[in-house]
């Protein structure tokens, strides 16, 4: 069993009420694990306490290239940056962007792109995104929306959700299990989601605090 841990966003309650509900033992870490949250470092550790394999997201990504960010994210960066310090970002920034187990491909956002990414409902682009991939099941993150679908070509779809900051209405911590039958089991885990927002509303700002508290997104 392994257990699918994307986009905690250092939100160390939601990563922690997500470990004490998982009866998994060994995990795949799937980016974005300290920007914009009120906890950077403290997850980082966390996660690196874990039996894991990890890849990097967009905004890991973004601590050692800051060539794509968006003006209102470089100040949320920057506290994120000065929590892990030189070089605990500098390792972060620099893991692979994907990785293999058989034939499931585990990337951020989609096997090209760390930006990038899959709906919830099928969409033209989806082929593009696929474009040359010959594994039977891509799992990412990045949209922080908990589903599975099928893809083009029979390809199996899989978005375990946020852990951190869920963006598809439910505000529990999100994550996935992938048995070893290759059966995947959604699960959503309460935490004290009012807690975080305040903490990230005081450490870091506006934005991602009230994405926590509507678990929907909102560019302002």
């Amino acid at each position: 069993m392994l257990a699918l841990l994307y986009d905690v966003h250092g939100n160390l309650p939601a990563l922690e009420a997500v470990l004490d509900d998982c009866p998994a033992k060994r995990f795949l870490l799937g980016g974005d694990y300290a920007a914009f949250g009120a906890w950077p470092r403290e997850t980082v550790d966390r996660l690196r306490e874990l039996d894991a394999e990890w890849i990097r997201g967009n905004a890991d990504r973004w601590l050692i290239d800051e060539s794509d960010v968006p003006p209102t994210m470089q100040p949320m960066l920057d506290v994120a940056r000065g929590s892990l310090g030189e070089e605990l970002g500098q390792w972060l920034g620099a893991l692979p962007q994907a990785t293999s187990r058989g034939d499931v491909l585990f990337c951020h956002a989609s096997p090209h792109s760390d930006m990038q990414s899959f709906g919830a409902q099928p969409a033209d682009e989806d082929a593009e995104l696929l474009r040359g991939v010959e594994a039977k099941r891509v799992v990412f993150g990045h949209t922080h929306v908990q589903f599975e679908r099928d893809g083009p070509q029979g390809t199996a779809l899989l978005n375990p959700g946020s852990v951190g900051i869920p963006l598809d209405g439910d505000r529990r911590a999100a994550y996935a299990l992938l048995h070893e039958d290759r059966s995947v089991e959604l699960r959503r885990v309460d935490y004290d989601w009012q807690a975080s927002a305040t903490a990230v509303r005081q450490a870091v700002g506006e934005l991602p605090a009230k994405r926590i508290e509507q678990a929907r997104f909102d560019p302002r």
